[in-house]
């Protein structure tokens, strides 16, 4: 049974970004305990890197997953951009897109496309810590926009569909 660590981005004094009240390290700790509990239903080993609401530094967590011989990485969280409902959609950053990573992130991509949201497609980036310190393949997936309220339309009316979609596409890809 693949064991899959599930990153609820941010938590504790870091919020990540905000809109209106709304926090992203709340909206991905819900959406990352959602997508887990679909997992472990499936019979996935799931570690969570948080299941309340703390702080640990990027590069810890992913010397936590290491240390627990994780097969794969997930980090949820919600995007933001420097004006309110300029941009919308969802994004999927690996380490390297021809990879096992970059499979995952076209297929959960591909999944969350079909609730609704537009595809920003996937994004190589080597200097963020969960992709490149993980000895696993990793994703960071940015679920919508938190500043455009669309997104936040989307997230709160189709939750279960959004966890459904994340957890599929990385179902589809063990």
């Amino acid at each position: 049974m693949p064991t899959v660590v599930i990153d609820a981005g941010h938590g504790g004094s870091d919020f990540g970004a905000t809109y209106m009240g709304r926090r992203e390290k709340d909206d991905s700790l819900n959406l990352a305990l959602a997508v887990g509990n679909i997992l472990k239903n499936n019979g996935i080993n799931v570690i969570y890197t948080r299941t309340n609401d703390v702080y640990e530094a990027p590069a810890s967590k992913a010397r936590d997953a290491n240390a627990a011989n994780a097969d794969y990485f997930i980090s949820i969280h919600r995007n933001s951009s420097p004006y309110s409902n300029q941009y919308t959609g969802i994004e999927s950053l690996v380490y390297n897109r021809n990879s096992i990573a970059g499979r995952i992130a076209e297929n959960i991509n591909r999944n969350l496309t079909g609730v609704g949201f537009a595809n920003q497609g996937i994004q190589e980036r080597t200097n963020l810590a969960v992709l490149r310190r993980t000895n696993m393949p990793a994703v960071l997936v940015e679920v919508g926009f938190i500043n455009t309220d669309r997104d936040n339309a989307r997230f709160d009316s189709r939750f279960n569909e959004i966890a459904e979609a994340i957890a599929d596409g990385i179902l589809d890809s063990i």
